[in-house]
């Protein structure tokens, strides 16, 4: 991915002291980031005190294999939704153990969208325990842009549940 590390490296430093404060830890469920954000997270030394797991499901096969999600939901609503995501931030916590969670899934091209779904459309889910929150995305450029805003809104989104916002706002 081509993006600007630095500000990047000091969200996930922030994220890390955040979850260092409240004794808890975070898993990551990927797909079209293809392990970016968990790379981001375990580039901050001490990270091993709170990243459980990271899950890079790129494939349908393996999102069901690895997390649980339902197979007849690809058929019905598509990779790239709500309820995949859902079902993917969910599996990862269960697997994991980790109290909170980021999953994401999109189109980072430059093929494969559609009319409904257009290339930068992307779908991320943050999870605190119980409680789900997601957001559908329409992030614009390239390839690497997409991934490297779609790793930088998971960061964010997963600092605003830690503060207790709702990250799906806004």
């Amino acid at each position: 991915m081509n993006f600007d590390d630095q500000p990047l490296s000091r969200l996930a430093a922030r994220l890390g002291e955040a979850l260092l404060e409240r004794g808890a830890q975070v898993t990551t469920a990927e797909s079209c980031t293809g392990g970016g954000i968990a790379e981001a997270i375990t580039r901050i030394a001490g990270s091993s005190a709170w990243f459980e797991a990271g899950y890079v499901t790129y494939s349908n096969t393996q999102k069901t294999r690895q997390l649980g999600v339902p197979e007849a939901l690809f058929s019905s609503v598509g990779a790239v939704s709500r309820e995949v995501v859902e079902a993917m931030v969910r599996g990862a916590q269960t697997h994991s153990g980790a109290r909170y969670a980021t999953a994401v899934s999109g189109v980072a091209g430059p093929a494969g969208g559609s009319a409904e779904k257009p290339v930068g459309t992307v779908w991320i889910a943050w999870a605190d325990g119980g409680q789900v929150f997601t957001r559908r995305f329409q992030f614009p450029g390239s390839r690497d842009a997409v991934r490297a805003q779609t790793v930088e809104a998971a960061l964010l989104g997963l600092m605003r549940l830690l503060v207790q916002e709702n990250p799906s706002v806004g």
